[in-house]
C-alpha cells in the first residue's frame, strides 16, 4: 500500500464486502458459540428471522418510512436556510463577523438538549421531530458552507476580476461554482448525522419510527429487534451515502480526479 494512492473500484467494493463478511462471522463465532448470552446479544440468525417478523406482521415498513420522512425533511428545511446564509458568510467577510460568533456557539449546543422545550412549543407531533433535525443540522451546515466558500482560491477571484466580473458575478460564478463539489460532500457527511437526531427525537414521544420502535423492544429485552432497527438505519444511511457520492461524481467529475 502507498500512502494517498489511489484503490480502483473493483478492489475497493471487494474490501468493503470483506469487512462486513469478516463481522458479521466474528458475531456469529461470538454468539451461537455462547460467549455471549443472546438475551444481551442476539445471534445474527435470530436477528434475521426478528427483522421479518418485523416488516412481514409488525409493520415496520410503517416505521421506517415515517423515519425516513422525518430525516429528509428536516435535514432539506436546514439546507434551504443553511446554504445560503452559508454562502453569504464564505463571501463577504462582514456578514461573516456578524453570525459567526452565534453559529460556532450554537453547533455546540446538542440538539437532544433542546427535545424538553421543543415539546413545550411545538408538542410531540411531526413538528417538535423536524425542529431537532434542523437544529442539529442547521448549524453545522452554515459554518461548513461557509469555510468551504471561503477557502476558493484567490486567484480564481482575481482572474475573474480581471476579465471585468462583477462582485454578484464573482459570488455565482467563481465561488460558488468552485466551492460546489464541497458542498455536496458537506451536505454528505450532515445528512448522516441527522439520522442520530431523528432516533433520539423519536425516543420521546413518538408513537411511530424506527426509533419508537427501538424503545419498545428494549423495554421487551428485544436485542435481536433493536440490533435489526439499528442495521436498518445503517443499511439506510450507506444508500444516501453511496447516492450523494454518485450525485458529486456525476456533476463535478473534475473534482474526482486523483481520489
Amino acid at each position: 500500500m502507498t500512502p494517498l494512492k489511489p484503490v480502483d473500484p473493483s478492489t475497493r467494493i471487494v474490501l468493503g464486502v470483506a469487512f462486513f463478511i469478516l463481522f458479521t462471522a466474528v458475531w456469529a463465532g461470538v454468539t451461537l458459540g455462547g460467549l455471549v448470552n443472546k438475551t444481551f446479544l442476539a445471534d445474527p440468525l435470530t436477528m434475521v428471522k426478528s427483522g421479518w417478523t418485523l416488516l412481514t406482521t409488525m409493520g415496520f415498513g410503517w416505521d421506517i418510512g415515517w423515519t425516513v420522512w422525518r430525516v429528509v425533511g428536516g435535514f432539506i428545511i436546514a439546507t434551504i436556510f443553511a446554504l445560503p446564509l452559508g454562502v453569504l458568510m464564505g463571501a463577504y467577510k462582514p456578514i461573516e463577523a456578524f453570525f459567526e460568533p452565534f453559529v460556532s456557539f450554537a453547533r455546540y449546543l446538542p440538539a437532544s438538549a433542546f427535545i424538553p422545550l421543543l415539546i413545550l412549543w411545538a408538542g410531540i407531533g411531526e413538528a417538535q421531530k423536524l425542529s431537532v433535525i434542523f437544529i442539529g443540522s442547521f448549524f453545522q451546515l452554515v459554518l461548513m458552507i461557509a469555510v468551504a466558500v471561503g477557502n476558493t482560491r484567490r486567484d480564481l477571484v482575481e482572474a475573474a476580476y480581471t476579465l471585468g466580473c462583477s462582485d454578484s458575478g464573482i459570488v455565482k460564478r467563481v465561488l460558488i461554482r468552485s466551492a460546489a463539489p464541497e458542498i455536496c460532500e458537506i451536505l454528505r457527511m450532515v445528512l448522516g448525522w441527522a439520522w442520530t437526531y431523528v432516533i433520539v427525537a423519536e425516543l420521546i414521544g413518538a408513537s411511530s419510527g424506527i426509533g419508537h420502535m427501538i424503545t419498545d423492544s428494549q423495554a421487551l429485552l428485544a436485542t435481536d429487534q433493536i440490533i435489526f432497527g439499528i442495521i436498518v438505519i445503517g443499511l439506510i444511511g450507506l444508500l444516501s451515502d453511496l447516492g450523494f457520492k454518485w450525485l458529486n461524481r456525476a456533476l463535478f467529475p473534475w473534482a474526482q480526479l486523483g481520489r
